[in-house]
């Protein structure tokens, strides 16, 4: 029951390699197929996203060059030279490839510590193996047990929870100040990279009405369409500050977007409704003279990754509780494979004693002519009582034995000794 895994990720590999050896779903479901098809694998499973590719499989046989050849074919199924790969691939095994599954599902090997994204990642690459027959026993109860890991240290630690980006903080920091925002509004000023991840968290968070605004109407419009907001032309903006309950700016503007004087008038206008003001510009567009105004709640870039350094070291201090989860789901993956392991093997050992015990029937017996058929089954009777005393104080200390390592060498030994499932030469 041996588990390999080879890949690389953002730790290994450049982007321009990782793009290279990037799966799409069918892409996965192809090699999957292939490797199972050409008797590299009995099980396997492509994970790929956009920081790592990794092939894990339960070979047909156990072999030192299953890696080997996992990573041979990885580069072929990418046409790409081995030579090029050499140096960004790892390989894992057994335990060792368990425990990286588990940290990956974890969001602990991810280039953001703690990312939501990946568990979600890993859940479809299983349901597209488990789908299309790839998978079996060992790689099922690995994975689930990887999504249970998952689901453990999101709900268990902090490690996921604290916004790590300014975006996001921003958003966390509206929700701090109104509550849930479901019912309240957004003005977004700006419709670059940074207002765009603004408006896909506000959304996320059941924001339930947004604007956007930008110097250009066509950029405006193209962010408009894509997350479902309305468009507010730039000459209007004056207007448009007395609608919402938060404003996020991230204009790139040498200048000021949002004066005092302008502010002063909008909370005029909004009866002093409280107004939270984000503003991600660099150089500031709100000017920093606002945040003195009555009702009016002004945070800066600098004020957001402050608090996302915070965040960082208390995601850094969830570490040890999460790798301390993670080492429980090894020992109750190893406690599974140790007793699947112990049935296979002690039903193994049987059936060889029974083959041996036949042959030694057919070649004793039959040099007694002068045993009766009642004597002859009598004989048999007896070495059937023998043999399974031989087998059973083995087998029932196999199932005792607690230390899992030694449990599992035990195991490995016995097969080595009595040649289980292995071919007679």
């Amino acid at each position: 029951m041996e588990i390999v895994l080879i890949g690389l990720n953002h730790r290994t590999a450049p982007v321009e390699l990782r793009e290279r050896v990037a799966f799409t779903p069918e892409d996965a479901r192809r090699a999957a197929g292939e490797l199972r098809s050409r008797g590299v694998l009995s099980e396997t499973l492509v994970l790929s996203t956009c920081n790592r590719s990794e092939l894990y499989g339960v070979p047909q046989e156990s072999t030192e060059d299953s890696a080997g050849a996992m990573e041979g074919f990885l580069a072929a199924f990418h046409h790409i030279e081995p030579a090029i790969l050499r140096g960004s691939l790892y390989r894992r095994r057994d335990r060792d490839a368990v425990r990286h599954l588990f940290r990956v599902a974890a969001g602990l090997d991810s280039m953001l510590l703690g990312e939501a994204e990946i568990l979600g990642q890993v859940r479809e690459a299983y349901r597209i193996a488990l789908d299309h027959g790839a998978t079996g026993p060992v790689l099922n109860r690995m994975f689930q047990s990887a999504l249970e890991v998952g689901k453990r240290i999101r709900s268990e630690t902090d490690i996921g929870t604290r916004p790590v980006s300014v975006a996001f903080a921003g958003v966390k920091l509206a929700e701090r100040i109104f509550g849930s925002l479901a019912g309240h509004t957004a003005l977004i000023l700006g419709a670059g990279a940074t207002g765009e991840q603004v408006v896909n968290h506000l959304r996320n968070r059941g924001i339930e009405s947004l604007r956007v605004c930008n110097r250009s109407a066509e950029r405006a419009r193209e962010l408009a369409e894509r997350v479902g907001a309305e468009v507010v032309e730039w000459s209007a903006l004056d207007d448009a500050l007395e609608w919402p309950d938060m404003i996020v700016c991230s204009v790139a503007s040498p200048d000021t977007v949002l004066s005092r004087k302008m502010l002063e008038r909008a909370m005029g206008a909004r009866s002093n409704r409280s107004l939270l003001v984000i503003d991600l510009g660099v150089p500031r567009n709100a000017d920093p003279g606002a945040a003195g105004l009555y009702n009016l709640y002004l945070y800066g870039l600098d004020d957001l990754t402050e608090i996302v350094e915070q965040n960082k070291r208390a995601r850094e201090s969830e570490v040890p509780r999460a790798e301390a989860i993670v080492e429980q789901h090894i020992a109750r993956f190893e406690s599974w494979q140790s007793s699947v392991e112990t049935v296979a093997v002690v039903a193994d050992l049987r059936a060889r004693l029974a083959s041996e015990r036949e042959a030694f029937l057919r070649e004793r017996l039959g040099s007694m002519p002068k045993l009766s058929r009642a004597d002859q089954e009598r004989v048999a009777q007896l070495m059937d009582e023998l043999l399974e005393r031989v087998v059973i104080d083995p087998a029932e200390r196999l199932k005792g034995l607690r230390d899992l390592r030694r449990k599992l060498h035990n195991l490995e030994a016995l097969r080595d000794l009595f040649k289980l499932g292995q071919e007679e030469p």
